[in-house]
């Protein structure tokens, strides 16, 4: 699914209205009408009292129209218009005339206004501002949307939550409504998927409200979100007469005294992602421990006890998967250093080969072209330096993907997969995936789908996804606190199996005749 910037959006409106040869308040009134249908749906009627506060824009106009069919439906409504300025949107004003039809009358609230009095069981509305917001609330607007938040109540809001910018990150918290619902039009924002912006949205749905889909489909974005029918597309079945050398061979490099877990945990995640052969190259520490633990993975030593000193192999990998465990020692250093000088086969980097190129920036064009890098925040802040926010990171991540001709994983909530100017922003996984192993999981499933074949972009983006779907499926059974990444790798068959399952169809019974 496309996310589409707000000038995009606003660009889709005015071709919509030019093409359907329709007035930009007939777009609005389809809008309203598609929010009305929503809450209609769910409450039926139910006599709730719900108060809708208003900007004086398009946002605002939505609301308004929204007003007016819940009034006709017998609602129990408070209007409330936010007067933060003198100008008036056109089809704002036409759906304020349209609402006084109805003898109802919106309070209009000024800097000098009290706040009004909204119960903890009543529902809030939130349409002051929409994706065109680009300054700061006055104050008193943000001690209005500070009243709301505060109120306990349960806030739906139009589009994008008040206060909250659609193409830069907030400049001041408190001057954003806090949404436990948000009715997206036509697309969801990237903002609802950012570290930063992302917990002001607890839940969000897309509306279609009819945007010309010619344009939508032929226009290219920045972004991506990731789902199932996305990765669907990616997916490559076996072949019948496949064997193991057909489906790749995956070398896992890392550990180091003390964590040899990582690596068991990224080689195991490498054969569950469908990996034909997998070795892992460690320290002669580790042999019994691998040997013993992963009956189906080989394993080559490195000649130091305890940590890798000379990275070397005789064997002919597809992909090699590096640094998870094994530690950022100067010895280790210059092995790393040294590996890089002469390899050139396909790398997926992690942990503390991470942490080693951010100490010494001057490897990092010694990478193999289409490398994936798996940084959580702290190591990514190392590689490319601090962030004033969200969009200045991703705008970071970019330049450092193209500089280096390499494909970013940033790790988060929502983990993002940057390639030159594009992201890719992934629906899956859940807070039971912060623990331990957990990325070294997601750096085995990489490396075990590139060995495979698939691409780059495509490995990573897949990997990303199968990955939380594993972690999303592991949580039903273990809840949040005791997820393991092991818990993880042994519920990646079943993530590859619900991508082919169908969604439940509810059961409807016949009536008795």
């Amino acid at each position: 699914m496309k996310l589409y910037s707000a000038k995009q959006i606003y660009k889709a409106d005015q071709i919509s209205i030019k093409k359907e040869e329709i007035g930009s308040n007939e777009l609005m009134e389809r809008a309203a009408l598609q929010l009305f249908n929503w809450m209609h749906l769910r409450m039926q009627g139910a006599p709730v009292k719900i108060h809708l506060f208003c900007g004086i824009g398009n946002n605002g106009g939505d609301g308004i129209a929204l007003a007016r069919h819940l009034v006709d439906h017998g609602y129990n409504i408070e209007v409330y218009v936010i007067n933060y300025s003198e100008k008036r949107s056109k089809d704002f004003l036409i759906n304020l005339d349209r609402l006084k039809d109805r003898k109802v009358w919106p309070n209009f609230m000024n800097c000098d206004d009290s706040l009004p009095e909204i119960g903890k069981e009543d529902i809030i509305v939130d349409g002051i501002f929409g994706i065109g917001l680009n300054r700061t609330p006055d104050d008193w607007v943000a001690k209005v949307i500070q009243h709301l938040n505060d109120s306990q109540a349960f806030i739906l809001s139009i589009d994008i939550p008040s206060g909250l910018f659609t193409d830069e990150g907030p400049k001041d918290v408190n001057s954003i409504i806090r949404s436990n619902f948000v009715l997206s039009f036509q697309t969801p924002k990237l903002v609802f998927f950012l570290p930063e912006t992302g917990p002001f949205i607890e839940q969000w749905e897309v509306l279609d409200i009819g945007l010309d889909p010619e344009y939508l489909k032929e226009t290219e974005t920045d972004y991506e979100l990731i789902g199932k029918n996305e990765v669907l597309t990616l997916y490559k079945p076996r072949e019948k007469y496949g064997h193991k050398g057909t489906y790749g061979h995956s070398l896992i490099v890392g550990g180091s005294y003390g964590k040899m877990g990582s690596v068991c945990l990224s080689s195991k995640a490498a054969l569950q992602a469908g990996s034909g052969l997998v070795t892992s190259y460690i320290p002669k520490i580790g042999y019994v421990i691998l040997q013993a633990s992963l009956p189906e993975v080989m394993v080559l030593t490195d000649v130091d006890e305890n940590e890798l000193s000379n990275i070397n192999f005789d064997i002919k990998p597809n992909v090699v998967g590096i640094g998870v465990g094994m530690g950022t020692t100067k010895t280790t250093t210059t092995a790393l250093a040294n590996f890089l000088k002469v390899i050139k086969l396909p790398l997926v980097i992690d942990a503390d080969a991470l942490n080693i190129l951010s100490e010494n920036k001057d490897l990092l064009k010694s990478i193999p072209e289409d490398s994936v890098l798996t940084p959580h925040p702290k190591e990514l802040e190392r590689l490319i330096g601090k962030w004033k926010d969200d969009f200045d990171k991703l705008n970071k991540v970019k330049k450092f993907s193209k500089k280096y001709k390499c494909i970013v994983v940033i790790k988060g909530a929502h983990t993002i997969i940057v390639h030159n100017e594009k992201g890719y922003v992934n629906t899956t996984g859940n807070p039971g995936m912060a623990t331990a192993g957990s990325g070294d999981v997601l750096t085995g499933v990489i490396t075990g789908l590139r060995a495979q074949g698939y691409a780059a972009l495509d490995a990573a983006i897949f990997g990303v996804y199968l990955h939380g779907r594993a972690g999303d499926i592991a949580v039903e059974s273990t809840g949040f606190q005791s997820l393991t990444a092991s818990h993880v790798i042994d519920n990646l068959a079943n993530a590859y199996l619900d991508m082919f399952k169908l969604p439940e169809q509810p059961v409807v019974e016949e009536e008795n005749k």
